[in-house]
């Protein structure tokens, strides 16, 4: 398979950022042909002007302040295709293999005021540039991560910006909405309350992940996302917790259960879409509590031996949450 995600981790957090860096970075080097890389800072606002220059790659790149769990500084998750051709494009990074284009959007800000409007503009940015080539947010866009500092308090803006943006572009539940992950994050500029990463499709089929069985629709209680989405051979799954089909909180401060209920959610979801975890490329996990790290470690370490994951401190969207994933898998 000519595709392969990779999460690059540092193997001692005794070494000095620059050490951790450089780990991290002549990693990355080695990985042929990136189309998307993801940087995890432990402290974005000292650590990414470094970062910044040493960014020489030809593709999407994000950096987000999510501290890795292991007592490292610095981690990446790489998602590469021997067979892409990269370059950009109306102000995205185009990848296109075997006659299909992804437009990545990464690391996208906004200088607006509030988590609201810097949604809304963030959207109607990608949105504006999406247009300029022929295709539309509500068409093409598949996956979002919004990225929001002081979640507990800025959540709700991130929303009900996103749900502006959808009732313009006539985003329904009777339609569809986009996969997407909504989690605590912070780049480098406190002035930044949401950021963003996004993926629109084109020349590929496109359908959505719903696990009825044990999740309802985020309509339900006004948030507006997609479980999951299969485009082409990919399946994203969204950001997913321990929630039930009326979309209650399963075992409150059970951090045991709750990542018991998350993967059974995302095992629902993946095989809708026709796989198992055995298809997953890239599991990213998230923590509300540091604490709780050596206990989902030692759950993931038994379950996936040989899945890439990485484990990160960042607290959910509810504060009763303890812990949420997605991941990347592929049907064939």
């Amino acid at each position: 398979m000519s595709e392969i995600h990779r999460i690059i981790s540092v193997p001692d957090p005794l070494m000095t950022y620059a050490e951790q860096l450089d780990f991290v970075t002549g990693a990355v080097d080695s990985v042929e042909n990136p189309l998307f890389i993801r940087f995890f800072l432990s402290d974005a606002a000292t650590q990414t002007a470094a970062l910044r220059d040493r960014l020489h790659w030809n593709c999407a790149v994000s950096i987000i302040g999510q501290a890795p769990l292991d007592g490292t500084k610095i981690a990446a998750w790489v998602w590469s295709d021997a067979r892409a051709a990269v370059s950009l494009e109306n102000g995205l990074c185009k990848v296109e293999a075997g006659g299909a284009c992804m437009y990545w959007c990464a690391g996208c800000l906004s200088g607006a005021d509030g988590a609201y409007s810097q949604t809304v503009q963030l959207l109607e940015s990608f949105s504006e540039r999406l247009e300029g080539l022929g295709l539309r947010l509500e068409d093409n866009c598949v996956r979002t991560w919004f990225y929001v500092q002081n979640i507990d308090v800025n959540y709700k803006g991130m929303v009900d910006g996103r749900n502006a943006v959808f009732d313009a572009h006539a985003l329904t539940p009777d339609t569809h909405f986009i996969a997407s992950t909504g989690i605590e994050g912070r780049t480098a500029d406190y002035r930044s309350v949401v950021a963003m990463d996004a993926v629109a499709v084109s020349g590929l089929e496109i359908s959505y992940l719903y696990g009825l069985t044990h999740l309802n629709r985020t309509s339900e209680y006004g948030v507006r996302f997609e479980r999951g989405a299969v485009v082409g051979d990919h399946v994203f799954i969204s950001g997913t917790a321990s929630i039930d089909d009326r979309g209650n909180v399963m075992y409150p401060g059970d951090i045991v259960r709750q990542t018991g209920r998350m993967l059974e959610n995302v095992g629902v979801l993946l095989s809708e879409s026709g796989c198992t975890f055995e298809n997953v490329l890239s599991m990213l996990v998230y923590l509300r509590d540091p604490a709780d790290y050596l206990t989902v470690r030692n759950i993931f370490e038994s379950r996936f031996p040989a899945r890439p994951y990485i484990i990160l401190h960042a607290p959910v969207c509810r504060p009763g949450w303890l812990v949420e994933m997605e991941c990347v898998a592929a049907l064939s």
